[in-house]
């Protein structure tokens, strides 16, 4: 007799994690993890951002034991600077002017956990932007057509954030936006769940 498929909990309220999980056709569900995102003292930006998305996942399977919970959690650096969501037009123009010309790192890490069997895996996955040179109009011209207030490093990839690079390095360019589907859709297959042979969804 075989296991029965595991339920499917997505460890944020993030609508792009949310958009990005849906790629897959799994049906799943989404929980607030209610972390403490803090940073430490003298903690790695990669530290971070792997600590976060095993507090995540952690968090949630406690709630949730049966299920395959995935936590991820972003963290954006430029010259070992942590660049957070910037709340603000005028923060998000700062980290725009700090980004100009400049190399900035994204570590996504995930963590996927299922409690009952024992599963857990964690991967990051780490993208290098190079911006260009942006010039202050553009900065506020982007700012206000894209307002990528709640984005670390301030630009969303998906949208006009494209223009400001000159290029980018990664393995998987869904990881920049804050999920990488490549190694989330392994994982979840040695969790017991394959897109390819579960049902999809309506």
């Amino acid at each position: 007799m075989s296991s029965p498929t595991p339920e499917l909990v997505l460890a944020s309220t993030s609508a792009y994690r949310k958009l990005l999980l849906e790629r897959l056709q799994l049906p799943f569900t989404t929980a607030s993890p209610k972390v403490d995102e803090m940073p430490r003292a003298g903690e790695s930006p990669r530290a971070l951002a792997q600590r976060l998305a095993t507090a995540k996942s952690e968090a949630v399977a406690q709630a949730h034991p049966n299920a395959c919970v995935i936590g991820s959690d972003q963290v954006a650096e430029c010259d070992d600077q942590i660049l957070g969501k910037p709340g603000t037009v005028e923060t998000a123009w700062a980290q725009l002017s700090i980004c100009s010309g400049r190399i900035v790192n994204f570590h996504t890490a995930v963590r996927v956990t299922c409690q009952a069997t024992g599963f857990s895996e964690l991967h990051v996955d780490l993208t290098r932007v190079k911006f260009r040179v942006l010039e202050s109009a553009e900065i506020e011209r982007y700012v206000e057509l894209d307002q990528p207030l709640d984005c670390a490093g301030s630009f969303r990839s998906e949208g006009l954030g494209i223009t400001l690079f000159e290029h980018l390095e990664c393995e998987d360019p869904t990881g920049l936006i804050g999920l990488p589907l490549i190694w989330v859709a392994g994982a979840l297959r040695r969790c017991g769940l394959n897109s390819l042979t579960a049902r999809p969804c309506p």
